[in-house]
């Protein structure tokens, strides 16, 4: 498998540069630039290197730097924003500061290109790209040319095509910049010498195949929560070891309406000892009286952890403990190490006395959009592949002061209604995220003759790329209203409907 390897200066795009790289269908990984050494990066054998952004300059003291002799390996190599211009200044290059009015850029901006460069090969020579840099290159290293320019920044991108080095000082990788990832594709294919072999049926054959040699006949164990990621390990895991795969799956009643019910259906059928323990009650009496959102979800994880060894020390002897880690994980965790435990929300941390040899992580190479296209190689139903990101805590977030059993179903039966509105109409489809809020506030309503005084329901959805940032979605008013009026005719507690349009900054995504 050809790979391309992407070392991490502390950009904070870091992560999707890998997303990009990966949609060209090209294996990557990110490893922290400080512990590159000529030694690791020959071991890890890359076709391409890709230095990536950060927030330092490179003339500074302590600023991160590449050793030199990464750069006479004979891999190509395309720096971004601080990677560009760290490629000048070790190469011989200058770069510098930039003054108030000069080449000091931010957000979307109008970039020149020379279309005979390799990267912008068939593009417009006016392009928009986004830039977000206060230094810039105003001395190129010998044998390397300009290939793009701003108004402000004379040196907007660079190449030397013959060590095949190439810099730019915006980010192809963001959906800001109009053919950005056209440029990476450029950059792996042309310059790399790609063959886009990183496919989803092929990484199935492989992990089933190593999830069996290194299993062999003993047991695993997987907190299944019904997310995208552990459903798509426990479909992973079923496959490679079948009954030796028991999956816990805690239902805390705090699920989405018949949610429960759907994760049973696919499991339960699935060769794999699946166990489903109702424990609502239990987490409902743990929840009584508490408003404040950072207790409920103290209180919720400690409760899952006691659950889930409750049942696993009904197991006997546990070999392996299987978790749904996926890529983003291990990138900001900071870890290469498998034998790390994360308290991610659907494990809520590991019971002590479960005697196991090691951890599982079948996913741990992968980012979301690609453990949803593993899913589907699988087989697995749409729904939940492509089921939202969904709280740890569940409903009890969404459900703003008090949780109480009437107030989940309320909200329970007002989130289905907005959900499949929004699905039937086609409107979800350019939604990156939508769901109800029970709100804590009462008003006075009239519903037929009588007075009403009762809770406020907030709908909120919104598109995003990344979930780092959202802008809420433009929902016809006309739905809404349907939405609105079916809600409050259908759902007992609920007399008035809102419709949340702030955009994510300045708030989250979700309310608690």
């Amino acid at each position: 498998m050809q790979k391309v390897l992407i070392l991490d200066f502390g950009g904070q795009y870091n992560q999707l540069i890998a997303r990009r790289v990966r949609e060209c269908h090209v294996y990557c990984e990110v490893h922290p630039a400080a512990k590159a050494t000529l030694d690791s990066v020959r071991a890890y054998g890359p076709i391409g290197i890709i230095l990536t952004g950060g927030p330092n300059s490179v003339y500074g003291e302590n600023a991160p730097r590449l050793p030199q002799a990464l750069f006479n390996l004979g891999v190509p190599m395309l720096g971004i924003c601080y990677g560009c211009q760290l490629m000048a200044h070790q190469l011989g290059g200058t770069v510098q500061e930039a003054g108030e009015q000069d080449a000091r850029e931010y957000g979307r901006t109008p970039t020149y290109l020379d279309s005979d460069s390799l990267l912008f090969q068939g593009l417009p020579e006016e392009n928009i790209t986004w830039m977000s840099h206060g230094d810039f290159v105003s001395r190129l290293p010998e044998g390397f040319s300009v290939t793009a320019h701003t108004d402000a920044c004379p040196v907007a991108a660079f190449a030397c095509p013959e060590r095949g080095f190439y810099g730019v000082q915006f980010h192809p990788e963001v959906s800001h910049t109009n053919h950005g990832l056209a440029m990476l594709r450029s950059f792996l294919y042309g310059a790399c010498g790609a063959t886009g072999d990183w496919v989803m049926e092929d990484y199935v054959t492989t992990a089933v195949r190593q999830l069996r040699e290194k299993v062999g006949q003993q047991k695993v164990l997987l907190a299944l929560s019904g997310g995208v990621d552990s459903s798509v390990a426990a479909a992973l895991l079923s496959r490679a070891v079948g009954s030796q795969l028991t999956c816990i799956f805690v239902d805390h009643g705090l699920l989405r309406k018949d949610e429960g019910d759907q994760v049973e259906a696919v499991f339960s059928k699935m060769d794999l000892n699946f166990i489903r323990v109702n424990a609502q009650d239990r987490f409902l009496s743990r929840l009584a009286g508490v408003e404040d959102p950072e207790a409920k979800r103290k209180i919720i994880g400690e409760e899952f952890i006691r659950v889930f060894e409750a049942e696993a020390k009904k197991l006997g002897k546990v070999d392996y403990l299987a978790q749904g880690t996926i890529y983003p994980d291990v990138i900001e965790s900071g870890s290469g190490s498998a034998a790390v435990i994360k308290s991610h929300h659907n494990v809520g941390g590991l019971p002590d006395h479960v005697d196991f040899r090691e951890i599982l992580e079948p996913l741990r190479l992968l980012f979301k959009d690609e453990v949803r296209e593993l899913g589907r190689a699988m087989g697995l139903p749409e729904a939940l592949v492509n089921r939202q990101p969904f709280p740890g805590p569940g409903l009890a977030i969404r459900v703003i002061g008090e949780v109480t059993r009437e107030k989940i179903a309320a909200l329970q039966d007002a989130d289905a209604i907005f959900r499949a509105a929004l699905e039937k109409s086609g409107v979800s489809k350019d939604i990156g995220q939508y769901f109800a809020v029970l709100t804590n506030t009462r008003s006075v309503g009239v519903m037929g003759d009588g007075r009403t005084y009762d809770y406020t329901l907030a709908l909120r959805a919104v598109t995003t790329d990344d979930f780092m940032t959202a802008k809420w979605a433009r929902i016809p008013y006309e739905l809404l209203d349907a939405i609105s009026g079916d809600i409050i005719n259908h759902v007992k507690g609920i007399n008035r409907v809102v419709y949340d349009i702030t955009s994510k900054p300045p708030a989250t995504i979700e309310w608690e």
